[in-house]
């Protein structure tokens, strides 16, 4: 039943919408564009990095603190925080010798907040076997 899978993505017929296509191609994102979003969506794609993402949501803490949420080495967590505000999806402010992290923006934030947000709709069914919503959503 594999063929039935592959047949729902796919039309059953040849016509193309030349209006649809004409007007999507017209808008379409440039590939310098799409590649630089790739880029920035990639950020997300660590489960790390999420868990840094997910307390900063919620507290602005440094990287002490961070190691000690996430039972990691300081060393792990600033690996991580590198790349995360190379990408601008975080911030570090410095007071005395402690240095604090928090997310960049509102646009981080909702970026963020919309990924839980549809991750809490979907049922542990629709999930990866490997994630569960309870653990998605858990600090």
């Amino acid at each position: 039943m594999m063929s039935d899978a592959i047949d729902k993505d796919r039309c059953g017929c040849n016509i193309i919408h030349e209006e649809a296509v004409s007007e999507v191609e017209d808008q379409m994102i440039a590939d310098e564009h799409a590649q630089a979003m790739a880029v920035f969506f990639k950020v997300f794609g660590d489960a790390t990095r999420l868990k840094i993402l997910y307390a900063l949501n919620l507290k602005e803490l440094c990287v002490c603190d961070l190691s000690i949420v996430l039972g990691m080495t300081q060393s792990a967590i600033s690996h991580q925080l590198k790349m995360l505000r190379t990408n601008r999806v975080v911030k570090s402010r410095k007071e005395g010798k402690v240095v604090y992290y928090s997310m960049d923006d509102d646009h981080i934030r909702r970026i963020f907040d919309q990924g839980l947000a549809h991750l809490s709709h979907l049922d542990d069914r629709t999930l990866p076997k490997e994630m569960t919503s309870d653990e998605l959503t858990s600090p």
